[in-house]
């Protein structure tokens, strides 16, 4: 039955929007009686819209199914280990070619690559939206990403996932990387276990960990340079995130808590003595992550120390 027709008033002209030439906006905010409804729109029947206090319950929970998706190392997803070799160090003056743990964290997207520059910034965001509302998270899974319960809520599994990753990333003071592999790694559509990529030492072998030079690296194969000025846009997600991290995990992983808390101190002082942008490498096509801003970053490192330790200093500098 109808239950509710909108009024001139609801209907709004929107204009173009991407490709469509014309939209509309239909307002129902009236229509407050919880239920499940569809809409029909000149001879057009929508999907269901569901009008309920409890409509976003869950939420929060089911956009981790994408994080545990994109481990790697092993991926709870596939049920199987991926990746477990990386990796070789690339533009270190004195490490160059030696093995480096690195293992873990995620994949960046449909592809195997690993970047510093998102992932530290998807833990930043998961650790703001669980201090914001940790009400709003279950705990179904493991920490390893799979179904079960182990008293920690999953968002936290997911946090300390990432965070020991990032941890690999900065295995000493000043010594930061910034990626893991290149675009060498589009070679089509495969699942992890079974990477096809070849950096040089076989399908599915070793990768490169692109250290933190704070000089421009490879952009293509033309021989092009990226636009790398310093260190500082990836030094301060390395300190904001060990900072806010330590308060986060603490609850539930103390030793760990305290030695990344540890660490933020020096990754700040990285983005200090080499201020810049720090901008990913490619190998066979020119698209990168063209970061040309750092001063954010190390604002908000400076604020998070400055939460961390009570010094105003951390202040005043962000």
């Amino acid at each position: 039955e109808t239950v509710y027709a909108s009024r001139p008033e609801d209907v709004r002209n929107t204009g173009v929007m991407g490709e469509l030439k014309t939209t509309v906006r239909l307002d129902f905010s009236a229509l407050t009686a919880e239920g499940n409804y569809f809409i029909v729109a000149g001879g057009s029947k929508s999907s269901v819209v569901r009008i309920s206090a409890e409509a976003y319950d869950g939420a929060a929970d089911f956009v981790l199914n994408y994080m545990r998706q994109q481990r790697c190392g092993w991926n709870p997803f596939m049920r199987d280990s991926c990746h477990v070799k990386d990796g070789y160090i690339r533009y270190h003056p004195t490490k160059e070619g030696q093995w480096i743990d690195v293992r873990g964290g995620w994949h960046d997207a449909s592809d195997c690559l690993q970047y510093t520059t998102t992932s530290a910034n998807a833990i930043y965001q998961m650790m703001f939206a669980y201090q914001s509302n940790p009400e709003a998270f279950s705990d179904n899974h493991l920490a390893d990403g799979t179904p079960g319960r182990n008293g920690i809520p999953d968002i936290i599994d997911e946090i300390y996932w990432g965070l020991k990753w990032l941890d690999k990333m900065n295995p000493e003071p000043g010594e930061m990387y910034n990626q893991i592999a290149d675009d060498r790694d589009h070679v089509g559509m495969r699942v992890p276990s079974d990477d096809q990529a070849d950096y040089g030492w076989g399908k599915g072998e070793y990768r490169p960990v692109w250290f933190c030079s704070g000089e421009p690296q490879q952009r293509g194969k033309r021989g092009d340079k990226n636009k790398t000025t310093g260190v500082a846009s990836t030094a301060g997600k390395f300190a904001s995130d060990f900072a806010f991290g330590s308060e986060i995990l603490k609850p539930f992983y103390p030793e760990f808590a305290e030695k990344i808390g540890a660490k933020a101190q020096a990754a700040y002082d990285a983005g200090v003595a080499k201020p810049g942008v720090c901008q990913t490498a490619s190998v066979v096509s020119p698209y990168i992550y063209e970061e040309d801003n750092w001063v954010d970053d190390m604002e908000l490192a400076a604020y998070e120390m400055f939460r961390r330790t009570g010094d105003k200093k951390y202040r005043t500098e962000a």
